[in-house]
């Protein structure tokens, strides 16, 4: 079996990393702009609030 005790200790470590930083704003940023054509920019604001709320969540 695999050994996954410090998974999630590395994971939140790699997340409040410079790169971990970069890869979850990428990651956020496509969500939003899919989200964004997906409706026709009618939710812009809403969607960039949640954005900004998840990027706060995962960030630093």
């Amino acid at each position: 079996m695999v050994d996954l005790g410090g998974l999630g200790d590395k994971a939140k470590e790699f997340a409040s990393s410079d790169k971990g930083e970069q890869v979850s704003d990428g990651a956020l940023d496509r969500a939003s702009d899919a989200a964004d054509s997906a409706t026709g920019g009618k939710f812009d604001d809403k969607i960039d609030g949640a954005r900004d709320a998840a990027d706060d969540k995962i960030g630093d």
